[in-house]
This record gives structure tokens, sequence and C-alpha cells, in this order.
């Protein structure tokens, strides 16, 4: 059985340190101490975890009244809100995913309604008909590559 210190488990949790030390203070997360006092988290914890959100019921939200509305976006990104910024009808959100930060534009509204605050766990769903694909470009500016590629007569 492997063990995991706390900053391993929740990069591959996909959530922030602080919000998984939160749920082990919480006791939502069991661990195992070191002599020294520090948190160690199993695999089997780490897949229970996991299995948790990512199960059927991870696609359905209470819906005021309590009914259930089941999504049907599955991109889904788990993290915490790194920053939200109101400014009349608009907000911006950043998401912090593991190493990666998603910007998100809503309205003000929304942010209120879901009471949006820096430190909170929330998850960006994805539904798109577009998908881009970027490639990082070569080392050589583009003015130097040659665009046609057929080979050069020789003088």
């Amino acid at each position: 059985m492997a063990l995991l210190t706390v900053r391993s488990a929740a990069e591959r949790l996909g959530v922030g340190y602080s919000t998984l030390k939160h749920w082990i203070y919480e006791g939502r997360v069991r661990t195992t101490q070191t002599p020294g006092g520090h948190h160690r988290i199993a695999d089997a914890e780490i897949d229970r975890l996991t299995a948790h959100h990512t199960s059927p019921q991870a696609g359905r939200i209470p819906a005021p009244g309590g009914f259930i509305v089941a999504l049907s976006g599955r991109n889904r990104l788990r993290g915490f809100v790194e920053e939200v910024r109101s400014d009349g009808l608009l907000a911006q959100v950043r998401l912090r995913i593991g190493d990666q930060t998603l910007t998100a534009i809503i309205t003000g509204d929304a942010v209120r309604e879901l009471k949006l605050r820096r430190g909170d766990d929330a998850v960006a769903i994805i539904k798109s008909t577009e998908v881009m694909i970027a490639k990082e470009a070569d080392d050589q500016p583009a003015a130097l590559r040659r665009r046609d590629k057929r080979p050069r007569k020789k003088p």
C-alpha cells in the first residue's frame, strides 16, 4: 500500500493543498500519521475519493425545491476559486485546476447565486461544439521557415 504526501494526493485529486488539508481536519479524508505528525494518504483512499467524484451522481446538483437536475456536459474540471472579480453585470472567475488556471466570464448574478468566494471548491463544466488544438512554435521564427517544401534547383 503506497502512502502519498498531502501535496501529492492533492495533485492527483486535482484540488488545492489547503482544500485537502481542510478535508483532513474535517474528517472527510482518512489518513495515517508519521511519527513526526505528518499526514499520509493511502492509494485506496485516493481511489475512494476519485470514485466518489466520478460516480453517476456527480453530474447531478440539487436544485431549489429539492429537485435533481442532471447535466449533459462531460468535461468537468475540479479546482478551487483563486479569484473572483465582479463589475456590474459580469464577473471574472479564475479557477485553479492542478498547475493550470482557467478563467471564465459569467454573470454577476451567477456569482451571487453560487456565493463564489476565493478558496471555494468549484467545478468548471465545459460544453462546446468546437475544440482548438495548438502546437508550440519551433525555435525558428516563421519568417525564416521555408513555405515551399519543393526541392530547389541547384545553380
